[in-house]
């Protein structure tokens, strides 16, 4: 179904909305805006009709109030600041006309429907969905705080997702009940909410709405004797330690959320298409670091730290039963005092466990080119495009015309890479400039060989443990090896050639490294 957002949140003190002398289809508004169909009212019982613009023939969403003059002075200022903010994920404003019998702005048509609707028809959203969704969503508050000015009307009826994916957001309010802060906690609101369904406002409605409007109509988070929230892994299973952490984290009014600019940062960070491999459920994100390693942004800003005991792991195991238990309708006792439910902010009983480091892009400290059966070193040069952040330039070898095994020249060349100080490595991606290509990854402890034909020779045997299985022949033009042993750190590691595929032409057997990122804490 084709929406356009619930807009914006209703109060108490909202003065009642006349619709006499409502618009019909076919009027043409400002001589330009056709309405073509009534949509529905909005919150603030405005409303809301798609229309056409007949200059630029292009779809657009009319939200008219009535009467217009002083009541709808905020309406008019909110369309004019927005229209001042140019981002992809906010909607855009094209104009804001006050008739006085009525007002009206004109915005951009999206095709889609509100986070509201989708997680009401769908219900809540795998966790990679609800990041990008996040992303974006944060992403457009740091367009509007960079001016100075704050959204302040943010919750899962203006937070539109389209038919083509395209996160937005709409209806932004400019009547200062709201500052950047409340905007950054709503962030973690929509996380919570894409997450397990549930708003966690619900007791404590923002800006003064009331029951039947916007969030304060969600449904509320679960909850326990205290009053405190359940935090979404409490709530439902898969949701990522990292993702847990954040959202808790911006809804804990005790701790200073970070700036929408590094939120953005860091859920862009966290937003990994999913055929990406670096984000292994065996090593969930955490926003702690190790000693002597730079950290997350949001560490900085005050990340949360959990420490769970023996004793805490069974409250948790048996909270989540008799969760599951009620969701699932069992029992029927209606008598029972429901069970209380901890949340993350809990304190830790018992001994505790490490929280584990982020997974991150490791910094490469040294790359050079391997050619340990070379004698004029000429291969040897421009190593340092293998980390320089793109695919559009890499290494290459020179071509060979007799077989793939280097013209039977070599037994193999390779990039070495040293991390700059031993690291917990999941994982090492190679981005080449063909398919066809064999490979293999080793590594070793000792980095101090010159990059002489001899020093390479002593390196690659020196460098014995393989990584995993090697590629042979390889039919894609990444090659992800993630078999490091969790126990062990890693320094110095060899991405080893031993065959090239041949070149599309024919003419001989070539290959190029674009890219190697290695990923680890």
């Amino acid at each position: 179904m084709t929406q356009v957002g619930e807009g914006q949140e209703a109060e108490e003190s909202s003065p009642a909305v006349v619709t006499l002398g409502a618009p019909t289809v076919g009027e043409l508004l400002a001589e330009r805006y056709e309405l073509v169909e009534h949509i529905n009212n909005d919150s603030a019982g405005r409303l809301v009709w798609r229309g056409v613009d007949v200059v630029l023939r292009r779809p657009v969403a009319v939200v008219l109030r009535y009467p217009g003059g002083d009541s709808a002075t905020e309406m008019l200022q909110a369309a004019v600041a927005a229209s001042r903010v140019i981002h992809p994920n906010l909607v855009g404003v094209y104009d804001a006309i006050d008739e006085d019998d009525r007002a009206y702005v004109v915005r951009e048509w999206v095709d889609g429907q509100s986070l509201r609707e989708l997680v009401a028809a769908d219900g809540p959203l795998d966790p990679a969905r609800a990041t990008a969704i996040g992303n974006a969503v944060a992403s457009a508050l740091a367009a509007v705080h960079a001016t100075g000015m704050v959204h302040g009307n943010l919750h899962p009826g203006t937070v539109m997702i389209s038919d083509d994916g395209r996160v937005v957001v709409a209806d932004a309010r400019t009547d200062g009940a709201d500052s950047q802060e409340n905007d950054l906690r709503a962030v973690g609101g929509v996380l919570y909410f894409a997450l397990t369904g549930h708003w966690p406002h619900g007791e404590a409605p923002l800006h003064g709405a009331t029951a039947g409007h916007g969030r304060a109509a969600l449904p509320d988070a679960v909850r326990d004797a205290s009053g405190s929230i359940a935090a979404p892994r409490q709530v439902r299973a898969g949701v990522p330690a990292y993702l847990d952490d954040l959202t808790m984290d911006l809804l804990d009014p005790e701790i200073a959320p970070p700036s929408s600019d590094v939120l953005s940062a860091e859920l862009s960070r966290l937003d990994i298409p999913a055929d990406e491999q670096f984000l292994e459920q065996a090593g969930p994100l955490r926003f702690t670091a190790d000693p002597g390693e730079e950290p997350s942004p949001l560490a900085a800003a005050g990340g949360r730290k959990v420490a769970l005991g023996v004793a805490g792991l069974l409250v948790v195991a048996l909270v989540g039963l008799f969760v599951g238990i009620s969701v699932l309708g069992g029992g029927d006792d209606d008598a029972k005092e429901p069970v209380a439910q901890p949340t993350n902010s809990a304190p830790a009983t018992g001994g505790s466990t490490e929280a584990a480091a982020p997974v991150r892009k490791l910094t490469v400290s040294d790359v050079r080119i391997i050619d340990p059966e070379s004698g004029d070193r000429a291969e040897v040069r421009n190593a340092e495009k293998v980390i320089d952040g793109s695919d559009d330039e890499g290494w290459e070898t020179q071509t060979y015309r007799n077989n793939g095994k280097f013209g039977g020249l070599k037994k193999g060349m390779g990039v070495w890479i040293d991390l700059g100080a031993p690291h917990t490595v999941k994982s090492l991606q190679a981005t080449l400039s063909s398919t066809g290509a064999s490979a293999e990854l080793r590594a070793g402890t000792n980095g101090e060989f010159p990059s002489t034909s001899k020093g390479d020779k002593d390196l690659v045997a020196a460098y014995p443990t393989v990584i995993g299985q090697p590629f042979e022949d390889h039919d894609g033009t990444k090659m992800t090896f993630n078999g490091f042993d969790p126990a062990q750190k890693y320094q110095y590691l060899l991405f080893w050639i031993t065959e090239l595929p041949k070149k599309d032409d024919g003419s001989g057997w070539k290959i190029g490294v674009q890219e190697i990122t290695v990923q680890g804490s």
